[in-house]
């Protein structure tokens, strides 16, 4: 480590370059929801999970108003073998059975949240775990999947038992935590019409919340960079129309295809932009909402 004085300026001298250039940036998010889908590696990384913490706590000192959904599949899988609870999928998708939704509900609303509110409160934050359950701020109904049979060309209709989908949700409960200045962070669990409590797609959970509050963004932190053209190349801006049109030729494809119609069904909620990026590069949140670059690829109207 360099002890020269004149080293040392010139790198708090960029240091404070790279800040004041964050200003205008800082200014555009300035009082804006900004929500954001964390999972996948980098929830289970300490050292990335401490740095995403920090990211949070400094986007609230920033006037911007975050808050925090998060998924747990992994960790769920996990359980349930702990447990000897077998799983069983259909179609590729998990049926969720009255036991299964109870080890769902224990670890996402449980272990998952609290330790993402302990890194939050951690770095100076002032985090608050929540559920869709809470206030009945989200209120499922149950989700069905139609599947056709590779051979038979036959479809079926599967059903998921208590997976369930977005039907309502109320702001209320998250406008009094952002007066209190508190940082929500929310487990896609929720109730339905019925009493019963649903598991929900963390991404879909997201975009619900995001439309809700009308957000200026929807960050999802997955395990690529973005969306790819053909040559592997990052695409940094896509309208809607363009999206539909790369699913259409194949450009997007696979697991990205219910990704990006997650972001244009977010888009049609009330989103202003949702964005793809990578959540195992560090700050890449900040990244995103403060660089002129961006991180990721960014999905608007």
């Amino acid at each position: 480590m360099t002890t020269d004085p004149a080293d040392i300026l010139t790198k708090s001298a960029n240091r404070a370059k790279t800040i004041s250039e964050a200003l205008p940036y800082m200014q555009r998010y300035d009082g804006q929801s900004v929500v954001v889908k964390y999972g996948g590696h980098a929830m289970g990384d300490a050292e990335l999970g401490q740095a995403f913490a920090r990211d949070i706590v400094l986007l609230k000192q920033s006037g911007v108003e975050p808050v925090v959904v998060h998924g747990g599949g992994p960790q769920i899988k996990s359980m349930l073998e702990r447990l000897g609870i077998k799983s069983e999928f259909k179609g590729g998708l998990r049926v969720t059975d009255a036991h299964t939704v109870e080890v769902v509900e224990m670890v996402l609303a449980g272990s998952i949240n609290k330790q993402i509110v302990r890194n939050i409160n951690a770095e100076g934050g002032r985090a608050i775990g929540l559920c869709g359950k809470d206030g009945n701020m989200v209120i499922a109904e149950k989700l069905t999947r139609t599947i056709r049979d590779p051979d038979s060309k036959i479809e079926e209709i599967v059903d998921l038992g208590f997976v369930g989908d977005p039907k309502q949700v109320d702001r209320s409960v998250l406008d009094i935590v952002a007066k209190d200045a508190l940082i929500p962070v929310i487990a896609p669990v929720a109730p339905g019409d019925d009493g019963q409590t649903y598991n929900i797609n963390a991404d879909t959970f997201a975009g619900a919340i995001a439309g809700s509050l009308n957000a200026k963004r929807l960050l999802f932190l997955t395990d690529v960079p973005g969306v790819l053209d053909k040559d592997g190349k990052l695409m940094k801006h896509l309208t809607i129309r363009e999206a539909h049109a790369l699913i259409a030729d194949g450009t997007i494809s696979g697991g990205m295809i219910p990704k990006v119609e997650t972001c244009i069904d977010a888009l049609n909620k009330g989103v202003e932009g949702v964005v793809i990026l990578d959540g195992k590069v560090p700050h890449a949140v900040l990244l995103e909402l403060f660089t002129e670059g961006g991180a990721g690829t960014l999905l608007t109207h």
